[in-house]
C-alpha cells in the first residue's frame, strides 16, 4: 500500500466516527436528564461497569468523573461474580456499557443490581437490548457504523460511549458547582495541579533569607547584602519596617553610569521606589503572568498588612514546576 492509501484510510476513519459522535446530539435528551439528575442525586459512588473495549472506555469515565466531582470507580463484571458485587451499596448508582446491551457478564450480574434496589443506568448501542429494558434509564449511544472497514472492530461505539460519558461527567461537574479550587485538589500532581494549587508564600524566599537593608544603609552595605543573599536584590526598608524600595543590579548599574560614591552615596538615592508588590496568597501562575507582563525577575511579597514579608523570584516559580 502506498502512502496515500494509508491517508485516505485514516480519513475515513475520522469522518466515520465524527459523524457518529454528530448523531449522539439526538440522543441528549430527558433520559440523558433522567441520568444526570440520578447520578447528582447519589450518596454513594457512581460504579462504572464494562467488558473488553468497553471496559476500557468504562474505567476512562470512571477517571473522567471522579476526577470532576463525582465519585466514581471501575468495577469489572466479570469480577463481580466472584466477589466484588461487594463493593456495591444501596447508596449507590450502576452505570453499565455495552453496545450489543446482552454481555453475557452484565447480564449475569443483572439480578443481584436489581434486587439491591439501586438506580440502574445503560448506555447501549441496541435500545430493545435485555440490558437497555431493565435500566432505569437508558441512553441511546448506537453507531450506524463502526469505523472498522469490516464493520466489526469497536471503534466508532466506543467512541460514541466515550463521548456520552464525558458529556454526563461535564453536566454533572456544572450541576454540583465544581470549581477551578475543587479541580485542583483533585489534581495535586504534575504542572497542572502546581499552577492552581501553589501559592506566592509556599515558594517565596523569606526570614533571614530575604535579603534586606534599612534606608539609612549606603550603596556599599546593600551591595553587600545583595552578594550575601545572591538574588541580584534587595528590599530597602524604612525604620518602621515599612517597603521604602528595592535595590536591584540595574539600578547599580545605572548608579555606576553616574560615578557616585557607592561608599558615601546613600542607598535611598539610587533605589526602585514603588516596586511591584504581590499578595503572599496569590497564585504563583499568577505572579509569574506579572513577572512576564513587566518584563521582571522579581516581586516584593506583602502581607494583609501591606508589609514586606517575602520576595518571589522567578527561578523559584519554575524551580517549583510551575511551567
Amino acid at each position: 500500500m502506498q502512502a496515500l492509501d494509508f491517508c485516505k484510510l485514516g480519513l475515513a476513519v475520522i469522518e466515520t466516527e465524527a459523524a457518529s459522535i454528530q448523531a449522539l446530539t439526538q440522543h441528549i435528551n430527558q433520559d440523558f436528564a433522567r441520568a444526570c439528575t440520578l447520578m447528582l442525586a447519589c450518596e454513594g459512588r457512581i460504579i462504572v461497569m464494562g467488558m473488553g473495549k468497553s471496559g476500557h472506555i468504562g474505567g476512562k469515565i470512571a477517571a473522567t468523573l471522579a476526577s470532576t466531582g463525582t465519585p466514581a470507580f471501575f468495577v469489572h463484571p466479570g469480577e463481580a461474580s466472584h466477589g466484588d458485587m461487594g463493593m456495591i451499596t444501596q447508596k449507590d448508582v450502576v452505570l453499565a456499557i455495552s453496545n450489543s446491551g446482552s454481555t453475557p457478564e452484565l447480564m449475569t450480574i443483572l439480578p443481584l443490581i436489581k434486587r439491591l434496589q439501586v438506580p440502574f443506568i445503560t448506555l447501549t448501542g441496541k435500545p430493545g437490548s435485555p440490558l437497555a429494558e431493565n435500566a432505569t434509564v437508558h441512553i441511546d449511544v448506537s453507531v450506524t457504523q463502526e469505523a472498522c472497514p469490516l464493520n466489526l472492530a469497536p471503534t466508532s461505539s466506543t467512541t460514541a460511549a466515550l463521548v456520552m460519558g464525558d458529556a454526563l461527567a461535564i453536566a454533572l461537574l456544572e450541576g454540583r458547582g465544581f470549581t477551578t479550587d475543587d479541580f485542583a485538589l483533585a489534581h495535586p500532581g504534575g504542572i497542572l495541579g502546581r499552577r492552581l494549587l501553589l501559592r506566592v508564600s509556599d515558594v517565596m524566599i523569606s526570614g533571614d533569607r530575604m535579603p534586606t537593608v534599612t534606608s539609612s544603609a549606603t550603596v556599599t552595605d546593600s551591595l553587600l547584602e545583595v552578594t550575601a543573599k545572591k538574588l541580584g536584590m534587595t528590599l530597602v526598608l524604612n525604620p518602621n519596617k515599612t517597603l521604602a524600595g528595592i535595590f536591584t543590579d540595574g539600578d547599580l548599574r545605572r548608579a555606576v553610569d553616574k560615578t557616585i560614591d557607592l561608599h558615601q552615596t546613600k542607598i535611598t538615592d539610587v533605589m526602585t521606589v514603588d516596586p511591584k508588590t504581590i499578595p503572599e496568597n496569590m497564585l504563583a501562575a499568577e505572579a509569574l503572568s506579572i513577572m512576564e507582563n513587566y518584563k521582571i525577575t522579581t516581586l516584593v511579597v506583602v502581607d494583609t498588612k501591606e508589609q514586606p514579608c517575602g520576595v518571589l523570584h522567578m527561578h523559584d516559580i519554575i524551580k517549583a514546576g510551575v511551567v
